[in-house]
């Protein structure tokens, strides 16, 4: 009888991914939406730009753990700073689609308004720091990793009180995943 070997790189489908955009304000809405929340499957979408939108939810989908919620930043964190991003896809055209799929109600989304140093947070990798001049202080304040993981933290707050009702629709007529071997 074969056994199969687990693959410490498994693909993991309950994974989300977050991204910052250019700003909108929805109709009718006084916030502005400055970063959104897919679930990875979207990437497969038709109407995201392939093959990178699937190359991207590969990345994004091996060795994570269920209900993780993966900024974009953290992928470019991993993709040497960013420098590997041309073989694995255009992540700006990627999440332009993915804003317009979710403006099209093509897929469900957590549109967010997420205050400047909250989105200048998600924005940079997992152990960057990001230095804001508070007036008040008349100095300097350094937000890093901490801060950071707070910010992560509240989002999955939120997001597991919507996905507790009903899980995220990626959207209809998905493409198949890479597999592993490819």
């Amino acid at each position: 009888m074969t056994q199969t070997q687990p693959d410490e790189a498994a693909r993991i489908t309950d994974v989300y991914l977050l991204f910052a955009h250019e700003p909108y304000f929805p109709s009718g809405g006084a916030q502005e939406i400055n970063t959104t929340v897919v679930a990875a499957d979207s990437l497969l979408h038709p109407q995201v730009q392939q093959p990178d939108g699937t190359r991207i939810h590969y990345r994004l989908t091996q060795g994570r753990q269920p209900g993780e919620i993966i900024p974009l930043a953290t992928l470019s964190h991993e993709l040497g700073g960013g420098a590997d991003w041309p073989t694995v896809g255009d992540w700006e055209k990627v999440t332009t689609d993915l804003v317009q799929l979710v403006h099209a109600g093509e897929c469900d989304a957590l549109s967010l308004g997420l205050p400047e140093i909250a989105r200048a947070l998600v924005c940079t990798g997992p152990h960057s720091h990001v230095r804001a001049f508070d007036a008040t202080a008349d100095d300097f304040l350094t937000y890093g990793p901490k801060e950071r993981a707070a910010v992560l933290i509240e989002i999955d707050t939120f997001l597991s009180c919507l996905i507790a009702e009903q899980e995220f629709w990626p959207g209809d007529g998905l493409l198949p995943p890479l597999n592993q071997s490819s």
